[in-house]
């Protein structure tokens, strides 16, 4: 950290009119897009945290201790979203930090977390990948992989019969490594891969790219973007005759790409997204392992939540983790302080606990009960978490382990979820 930018930070954070807070609260920091391109999602990922802190207070805290939510606008800016990055963790002092939505900022500030042993937990979709050993900063993702995400797309592209396929992808990191992904598992599963194409979000017009990526006359075209740029592209697509055909990444699984296209123009196509159905809510209903029933009672009980305590707003489907974001760091601290006497001063420490917390032979603990939940932490029972989005379970790095993803097509403006299927290529690393 460059001094002059910290005494800056500092002296800055003097002046800060953030809203007052209780003396002894554990502060979570967040960073999300309240205003930019990305603008549309970042109130209500804010909610289902606000709501998440409601409820980990009302079930008693850390002994008698608030948890409180302290927010940053990223401003869907790399440079504008590194400097309030930057404060959260200088001036403001957090220890528990959550977010960004956006993959290059969660990676530029990687080596700060790492420096400052804070816990970073991740809960949005572009999140990078946190497959790396570290003795400093405790990383954990929530939502699925770029592998787990290529390779549901792979399956239903082959589940259709399509022989060939390419991709219209983002250089970002994220829908880069989707769409690398989705490619090399559908020819492991014996399909065709024709030449791809990316781009730059941003680009004033996409009408070469387009026509680079159906210049060949390829079975299904890998839509990979942001849903600002991919309306775009979309719209740009339907004014040149609709060439060629698309399969949806989960990204674009919001209304900010419904309301910005032709009515209808994306009607039928498939995409996938993050399974919201607990495993156990699920089961496997073919001999190839693939094809899934699952029901949706938790998330619906979730919805419900959300919506009485905001108006009867909804929310979205990342929403879900990000509540459950702060609820396994509070989860985590009132075990760690039932068991030593104290909260980890190490990010790196509350991985390890929240780890083994949910470790699959521990009673589960549902968000529906966190006051029973508490209670038992603080007796120093350990509960594996059973949230708004998931039963989690996480690997060695940290991230969570996903078994099932969301099919879904579009009806003019509305999203149709069809018939789970089964993450199989985990086989294949």
């Amino acid at each position: 950290m460059r001094a002059g930018v910290l005494v800056a930070l500092l002296s800055a954070s003097c002046a800060s009119t953030a809203p007052e807070r209780p003396e002894d609260a554990i502060v979570l920091g967040a960073l999300l897009p309240f205003s930019g391109s990305e603008s549309a999602i970042g109130r209500n990922l804010e909610q289902a945290m606000l709501l998440a802190v409601d409820d980990v207070n009302a079930a008693g805290g850390l002994r008698g201790r608030p948890f409180d939510l302290r927010s940053r606008d990223s401003h869907s800016s790399p440079e504008r979203g590194f400097d309030q990055l930057v404060e959260l963790l200088y001036a403001d002092q957090v220890a528990y930090l959550i977010g960004p939505e956006e993959n290059e900022l969660a990676r530029k500030i990687a080596q700060d977390v790492k420096a400052r042993d804070v816990f970073h937990m991740l809960p949005g979709y572009a999140a990078p990948s946190v497959a790396r050993s570290e003795t400093r900063g405790g990383w954990m993702r929530l939502a699925p992989s770029s592998f787990e995400v290529g390779c549901a797309l792979a399956l239903t592209a082959a589940s259709e019969r399509i022989r060939s396929v390419n991709s219209l992808a983002a250089r970002d990191d994220y829908n880069a490594s989707v769409s690398s992904a989705f490619t090399t598992l559908f020819a492991a599963l014996g399909g065709r891969v024709l030449p791809s194409v990316t781009f730059t979000s941003g680009e004033p017009t996409y009408a070469t790219k387009i026509k680079s990526a159906f210049a060949t006359r390829v079975g299904r075209t890998l839509l990979a973007a942001h849903a600002a740029t991919a309306s775009t592209i979309v719209t740009e697509w339907t004014v040149s005759g609709r060439p060629g055909t698309w399969l949806l990444g989960p990204a674009l699984r919001t209304d900010v790409l419904l309301a910005n296209v032709p009515t209808g123009a994306l009607d039928g196509y498939l995409g996938v997204s993050p399974s919201l159905s607990l495993r156990s809510e699920c089961h496997v209903v073919d001999e190839a392992g693939q094809a899934v029933d699952c029901t949706t009672e938790n998330a619906a009980a979730f919805i419900g939540h959300f919506s009485r305590r905001w108006d009867g707003e909804a929310p979205l489907p990342a929403a879900h983790f990000y509540y459950d974001g702060v609820v396994l760091i509070a989860m985590g601290l009132v075990y760690a302080e039932a068991k030593s006497g104290k909260i980890p001063s190490s990010g790196h420490e509350l991985r390890r606990i929240l780890r083994e917390l949910n470790s699959p032979e521990n009673e589960a603990a549902s968000w529906r009960d966190l006051r029973s939940a508490m209670e038992r932490l603080r007796a120093g029972i350990p509960l594996r978490y059973v949230g708004a989005a998931a039963e989690y379970e996480f690997d060695k790095y940290g991230a969570n382990l996903h078994h099932f993803m969301q099919q879904w097509t579009i009806e003019r403006d509305r999203f149709v979820d069809l018939a789970p299927i089964a993450v199989t290529c985990e086989r294949w690393e």
